[in-house]
């Protein structure tokens, strides 16, 4: 999806819209669009591509962190099987939450050495399902006393998750998560480790969704040394979670997710490479950066309906929308462009879905005043938590194409009754 110049090098090209995206990714969008409704795809239906998620993987692979690093694929971004499939015939790593998502990795054939079970309250399914040598990360001092055994027989690698005080409610932020350890109760689960003959060989920690700058990673890095070093534990790995914001995206405000890394990675390995220190013995990181990955490797495809004048702001209806396709609208805003080349004066123009709901609205910003019933608007960045937050309000799942190789193929219906 990349433009590329002479001998395979990138060329700059001037953006084509505010989201910072060139106007050969937008054309090469587009003409995957045009291609797939004359193949007959039906709309809504989401388009998506493993390239833009092998380039953010490059890029990641190309930082220098200060010590080797493994990039986890974190299912519940992008829950799409042939994405699976595409990632483990490469080798890579796959991060689960759910006994869904755990079978579904079995499914695409991921070897148990390469499956990570973080989460919560696994306790409660992990044991129906769970083989030899999976990776596992504890969750609450419960958790840990109900799956030890397990651990210990089937020779799964194991490590804790801990509640940094970066880590707090986003509706109410004097309040904590929900997820980890907290740091008086590490030392009693690792003794608890001990007792039973096993190490806790990875440490774990997640901050949220969109972490504003590298330097909050580098705050909760130092915290979890501290705890590691008050209590002699000397992790293999440091699993930092995810966070990365993904490019092209801007907040309601309309600034850049990804503005506090000025455009480049930097400043998120000089972190890792001065954290590398703090933990004698580290072998490597971990990071499950699911929106940096694959959000730009989708788009929604729409079809207008309808629309309409009220004062000065005209109204489109279309067959897709915030409540059952991009849940994500309601906090981010996305580039949306038409897919007809259409001309003349920009209005202001708010995109709504087909649903009963006000809340229904997928963009308010200015766009073509010749856009009409039958022509189609293309969201982009459709590849991160899109599936995940999809809903059948009144409606059902819509259809899912897949691109490959030049090779474009339906891998999901769209729902029906029947």
């Amino acid at each position: 999806m990349s433009p590329r110049g002479a001998k395979g090098r990138c060329k700059p090209a001037r953006p084509v819209d505010r989201f910072g995206h060139s106007p050969a990714l937008v054309a090469s969008w587009r003409r995957l669009a045009e291609r797939a409704l004359r193949e007959g795809a039906r709309t809504p239906f989401y388009l998506f591509s493993p390239e833009p998620v092998a380039e953010r993987i490059a890029e990641l692979d190309a930082l220098d962190l200060g010590r080797p690093a493994t990039a986890w694929l974190s299912c519940k971004t992008q829950p799409l099987p042939v994405l699976l499939r595409w990632w483990q015939r490469r080798g890579r790593p796959i991060e689960v939450v759910s006994e869904f998502e755990f079978r579904a990795a079995l499914a695409a054939g991921f070897p148990a050495e390469r499956i990570l079970v973080n989460g919560p309250a696994k306790h409660r399914w992990l044991p129906r399902v769970a083989t030899s040598d999976i990776r596992v990360h504890f969750d609450s001092p419960s958790e840990l006393a109900s799956l030890l055994p397990f651990a210990r027989r089937q020779t799964w690698g194991i490590g804790l998750r801990v509640r940094t005080s970066a880590e707090t409610d986003p509706e109410d932020p004097s309040s904590p998560t929900q997820f980890g350890f907290e740091p008086a109760e590490i030392p009693s689960a690792l003794r608890s480790i001990r007792r039973a003959g096993l190490l806790a060989t990875s440490a774990h920690f997640h901050l949220r969704t969109n972490v504003p700058e590298p330097a909050v990673y580098l705050g909760a890095l130092e915290q979890l040394a501290s705890i590691c070093g008050s209590n002699r534990w000397r992790p293999e790995y440091v699993d930092i979670g995810g966070g990365l914001p993904p490019r092209h995206t801007l907040d309601r405000a309309g600034n850049r997710c990804d503005a506090g890394y000025r455009g480049s990675l930097e400043g998120y390995a000089a972190v890792l490479r001065k954290a590398a220190g703090w933990f004698p013995g580290l072998a490597g990181w971990w990071h499950e950066n699911g929106r940096f990955v694959s959000a730009g490797s989708g788009v929604l495809v729409m079809e207008i309906l309808d629309s309409r004048q009220r004062g000065g702001l005209r109204q489109l209806i279309c067959d897709g929308g915030r409540t059952m396709n991009a849940l994500v609208s309601q906090w981010e805003q996305h580039a949306l462009h038409p897919l007809e080349h259409r001309r003349g004066r920009m209005q202001p123009t708010a995109v709504h879905g087909p649903t009963c709901m006000a809340f229904d609205q997928l963009a308010r910003r200015p766009m073509p005043s010749s856009l009409r019933a039958g022509d189609h608007l293309v969201w982009f960045e459709a590849g991160a938590y899109h599936l995940s937050w999809e809903t059948r309000f009144s409606h059902g799942l819509a259809e899912v194409w897949w691109n490959e190789s030049g090779k474009l193929t339906r891998v999901r219906a769209a729902d029906t009754l029947a």
